[in-house]
């Protein structure tokens, strides 16, 4: 099995508070490499509250030069951040899919998304801003401007450990904001090198803070009693609950990004040639660790068995393996807890469902390796068929017509993603009306929403805003009504 071999050397994480890395007073501990559980890549020793309180009083204090300076003057900074990313591509690519599992060559994409998505909004600097309104009064000029909400915090997922961070701190940047980043736990390797790589653009001191540190303290601080005035996070459904309900009490603007049970709707006329490799995709890459992965297949009957047969074929090209193999299509799930947790899914189909197929490559290392598997044979109420995985398992539901499968698709408590494929283009439109689902999607994947596109869900699966694109300046942001008599 073909590697890629960068050298990458024992990483220790580290806290960037103030312009100035700070080793964490907490708890410590090694992370091995998923792909490869003899391997150690690193030590990370958590944050105290302190610390995170330290972080929180230079982002205070930083606020009041950073929001003055021009909106031009923030973007140069966004723009240096961003080559300094292209430079370092490689090596925290390496690293990330070494830390969390994440083949080599979708790492390679999530740092590229980073740089692109630093470019982008580093023009929103000198894009034109507000309105002017007419006013009821002669000689009054009335105009709206947008303001920065002052010191947010970011929390965020081990999933997408470059481009999530990446897509909050680049629009709360330029802004006008100061930043507290709590990465996840099992992140925190990745993200010390990130702020190292960040702190090449010059940035004042500040402005950006990251605390390494539990979800239990530090994240409980950030949310409960930092003097913060807005909060984004990205993760479970469960935590992001409970963070909305603690920010709302303290009248805190928040954004929550959370779980989703994804669908794909193959109708009869779906060309399959063409449906197949993007329902796989969306599926099994990243080892189905995505918000917006495909874990829901619903197909018409009338194309049920060649669909399941050609599914097949498909899936023997799907090759488990280690992270910087060039040839894997997956690597191992994130961590142990990940692994348990998907593992009694897994166990689960064995016993209650029908099985289409399980991958059966042998992995040479002992990792946290899970093989793709695709079930049948359950009802639409069955644990499998309305819980969020979040791992390379699929199942197969076989309906009677449109209007089924779209009752199916619609009956789960999240809304974040769906597909449908078709050539018929009345219900293709009719797709994107009636599926209560924040992101649709025509004869395309349910996950890879472009980053100048608004990302976010219904239902249990997002709070009120949208996340990328020119949504996320207006949560980043308040709106001020002003009005001049002359």
């Amino acid at each position: 099995m073909m590697s890629q071999n960068y050298t990458i050397n024992h990483v220790q994480s580290g806290n960037y508070i103030n312009g100035e890395w700070v080793q964490g007073k907490g708890e410590s501990f090694s992370v091995k490499n998923p792909s490869d559980l003899s391997e150690t890549i690193g030590d990370v020793a958590f944050s105290t509250v302190d610390q995170v309180k330290d972080a929180e009083e230079a982002a205070r204090g930083a606020l009041n030069s950073w929001k003055n300076l021009t909106g031009s003057a923030r973007g140069q900074y966004l723009y240096k951040m961003a080559a300094a990313l292209e430079e370092n591509l490689q090596t925290l690519a390496t690293l990330a899919s070494k830390e969390m599992g994440k083949p080599i060559s979708e790492m390679k994409g999530e740092v590229t998304r980073g740089i692109q998505l630093l470019n982008y909004y580093a023009s929103e600097g000198v894009r034109s801003e507000g309105d002017v309104i007419p006013s009821a009064s002669e000689k009054v000029l009335q105009y709206t401007k947008k303001v920065p909400l002052g010191v947010v915090a970011l929390i965020t997922p081990w999933n997408f450990p470059v481009a999530i961070p990446i897509w909050k701190l680049a629009p709360a940047l330029i802004c006008g904001n100061t930043i507290i980043w709590k990465p996840a736990e099992n992140n925190a390797l990745i993200s010390s090198k990130l702020c190292e790589v960040f702190e090449k653009a010059g940035l004042p001191n500040g402005v950006l803070n990251m605390v390494i540190g539990s979800g239990k303290e530090a994240g409980a601080y950030l949310t409960e009693k930092a003097k913060i005035n807005g909060l984004s996070f990205t993760g479970s459904t469960a935590t992001g609950s409970t963070i909305a309900a603690a920010c709302a009490q303290r009248n805190i603007k928040f954004q929550t990004e959370m779980g989703g049970k994804n669908a794909a709707i193959v109708l009869n006329d779906a060309d399959l040639k063409k449906s197949i490799p993007p329902i796989v995709s969306g599926a099994f890459r990243s080892a189905g660790q995505k918000c917006t992965a495909t874990s829901r297949i619903i197909v018409e009957e009338g194309i049920y068995d060649q669909f399941i047969a050609e599914l097949k074929e498909e899936m023997t090209d799907v090759k488990l393996g280690p992270a910087l193999a060039e040839e894997s299509y997956l690597g191992p799930v994130a961590s142990k807890d990940q692994y348990e947790k998907v593992q009694g899914y897994v166990d689960l189909a064995h016993k209650e469902a029908e099985v289409i197929f399980e991958n059966q490559d042998k992995i040479a290392s002992d990792g946290y390796y899970i093989h793709p598997l695709i079930v049948t044979g359950i009802e639409s109420d069955h644990p499998l068929f309305k819980e969020e995985i979040f791992g390379p398992v699929a199942v197969v539901i076989k309906v009677k017509n449109y209007d089924e499968a779209v009752a199916l698709l619609n009956d789960t408590e999240y809304g974040l993603s769906a597909s449908i494929f078709t050539n018929d283009l009345n219900k293709a439109h009719r797709f994107l009306d009636d599926a209560d689902i924040g992101m649709v999607r025509v004869n395309l994947e349910t996950a890879g929403v472009e980053y100048q596109a608004p990302f976010g869900g219904m239902k249990q699966s997002s709070s009120h805003t949208r996340e990328q694109g020119q949504a996320a300046l207006d949560f980043y942001t308040s709106t001020k009504t002003c009005a001049v008599h002359y």
